[in-house]
């Protein structure tokens, strides 16, 4: 039998009742009924209002602001245990794990500082669609998508800016700001995170909010048309409620063409690989025209980039507290970068890292809550590898122009 349903209001009588105050919408699409209520990510009054509003009403479906992935880091917290560090390393995905776990940190800041975990909400909404037996919908975008078309659709700046960020963010130790906890009590953590940079750059504002909205509510039509919905509760963080609710109503185009559009991967900017390999080019130009000129010169020319991109590779492995054989490694690959195939020098030597300083069960365990200690890259042994091939990129690329600098210089 179903339950009566509450009245289309936005909020209930009295101040003691979990739904006063919080903000519901509900829209009708094509015969199906979807209740939203907005939540605050860090708010344990969101949480009591997901409970409320499925004990209340009936719902055959219940959909969450969440991808599979983020869903899945929710409900395993140890899924880092289970990763291939070898294949992060040989499929080029060091930085999109490296911003995960960012994510985490930040996670783990919040949770340390208010006691609730953000993301309990939808937590308790998955949780309330199991005890119900209803299936519960993730409706969010990939976030590796997310923050790929976010990454790809700003300049070289803004890229360095989000870097510094990025990095400021996990390395902070105060409190988290006031004026961040508001947002994300209004929006999202992909959102809060980066909240600095999307407040003023409209290519991270489209792909980190305005997209997800137009695919989220394409994922509710999707999903509601082929199981047969007819009410769904919908849990989106409050910033989203406004333009969710909008696509819902005015939607026009077919899901599957909306969704695959959005769901692509924008194609990589070509001129950051042109250029490196660029300057390489040019370097060994500058090398054979001092052979040229004199064998000697020549020679020197060559022992500097010899000496400059394995001193810039060694000195990141060096700092990132390399097993002896892993700096070896970036010391010698650095400098043979135009003859090996595209593995690079901090690939390699992240692989040896990992191979002689085999990260145990407990780092894998441990690396969300380490990583949000600056100290923690270090002692933890996962997060020692990716900053081994971080550090050991970083020098290598400034030894080459290094390198570069001083062979102009001797010819010139």
């Amino acid at each position: 039998m179903t339950k009566p349903t509450a009245p289309p209001a936005t909020t209930l009588a009295t101040d003691e009742d979990p739904l006063a105050g919080q903000p519901i919408e509900r829209v009708v699409r094509d015969g199906v009924e979807y209740v939203l209520l907005g939540t605050a990510h860090v708010s344990p009054r969101s949480v009591a209002a997901v409970r409320a509003l499925l004990e209340r009403e009936s719902f055959d479906a219940v959909a969450v602001e969440l991808c599979p992935s983020r869903a899945r880091a929710m409900r395993d917290p140890d899924q880092f245990a289970h990763m291939d560090l070898f294949q992060v390393i040989r499929q080029g995905k060091v930085g999109m794990l490296a911003a995960s776990l960012v994510l985490a940190a930040f996670q783990e800041r919040l949770a340390a500082q208010y006691g609730i975990r953000p993301g309990a909400e939808m937590q308790a909404a998955m949780d309330g669609a199991d005890r119900l037996g209803v299936p519960f919908l993730l409706i969010d975008r990939e976030v590796g998508i997310t923050l790929r078309r976010a990454w790809r659709g700003v300049g070289f700046w803004q890229r360095l800016g989000l870097l510094g960020g990025l990095l400021a963010s996990v390395f902070e130790r105060n409190h988290v700001e006031e004026a961040q906890i508001e947002k994300l009590k209004q929006g999202d953590l992909l959102e809060s995170a980066f909240s600095e940079f999307a407040t003023g750059s409209p290519p991270l504002y489209r792909a980190l909010i305005a997209e997800r909205d137009a695919y989220m509510a394409a994922r509710l039509r999707e999903e509601a048309a082929r199981r047969g919905s007819r009410r769904v509760l919908v849990v989106v963080g409050a910033g989203h409620l406004k333009g969710l609710c909008e696509h819902l109503r005015t939607q026009r185009e077919d899901p599957a063409t909306l969704l695959a559009g959005l769901a692509a991967s924008p194609p990589a900017s070509r001129w950051p690989k042109g250029l490196a390999v660029g300057l390489v080019l040019m370097i060994f130009l500058a090398i054979a025209l001092a052979f040229r000129r004199d064998a000697d010169l020549g020679l020197l020319a060559l022992r500097d980039w010899v000496l400059c991109t394995a001193a810039g590779a060694g000195l990141g492995a060096l700092v990132a507290g390399a097993h002896p054989l892993s700096l070896l490694v970036a010391m010698i690959a650095a400098p043979l970068k135009p003859f090996r195939p595209g593995v690079p020098a901090g690939g390699l030597s992240a692989m040896v890292e990992a191979w002689r300083r085999k990260p145990r069960v407990a780092d894998f365990h441990a690396l969300r809550a380490d990583v949000t200690h600056w100290r923690g890259w270090w002692r933890n042994r996962v997060a020692r590898v990716l900053l081994n091939f971080l550090l050991v990129s970083l020098g290598t690329i400034a030894g080459e122009y290094l390198a570069g600098i001083r062979i102009l210089k001797s010819l010139f």
